[in-house]
C-alpha cells in the first residue's frame, strides 16, 4: 500500500468515525442510558459497547437495554464495515475509542482491562 493509499484509508475511517458518533443508535434510549451511566451501572467499553459495570447488581431493565443497544450498535457497525471494506472490529475500535472520549468524567469506561472512572 502506497502513502496516498494509506492517507485516503486514513481520512476515511476519520470521517467514519465522525459518522459514528452521530449516527450510533441510542437516541431513544438517551435519558435512561443517561441514567444509568451516572449511577455507575453501566459504561462504554473499548469494543464499541455497552457493558455492566457489575453484572450481577444490574436490573433486568438495564440488562435488557444494553442488549438491545449492543445489537442496534452492532448492525451499524456491520454495515459501516461493509460500506467500507473494512473489518467490524476496526469499526468497533474507532467507536469505542470515540464512545469513551465522550464519557463524561465520573462515568465508568473500561479500555480492556477492567472498569475505571473516567
Amino acid at each position: 500500500m502506497n502513502c496516498s493509499n494509506v492517507m485516503v484509508r486514513a481520512v476515511g475511517l476519520g470521517i467514519l468515525a465522525g459518522w459514528l458518533l452521530l449516527t450510533v443508535p441510542q437516541a431513544a434510549w438517551a435519558g435512561p442510558v443517561d441514567d444509568a451511566k451516572a449511577q455507575g451501572e453501566i459504561g462504554e467499553r473499548a469494543d464499541g459497547l455497552l457493558g455492566a459495570v457489575k453484572p450481577a447488581g444490574v436490573s433486568s431493565d438495564v440488562a435488557q437495554m444494553i442488549s438491545r443497544i449492543n445489537s442496534e450498535r452492532m448492525g451499524k457497525y456491520r454495515d459501516i464495515a461493509n460500506q467500507n471494506s473494512t473489518s467490524v472490529q476496526a469499526v468497533q475500535a474507532i467507536a469505542g475509542r470515540k464512545l469513551m472520549d465522550k464519557a463524561s468524567a465520573g462515568q465508568y469506561i473500561n479500555q480492556g482491562s477492567g472498569w475505571v472512572k473516567k
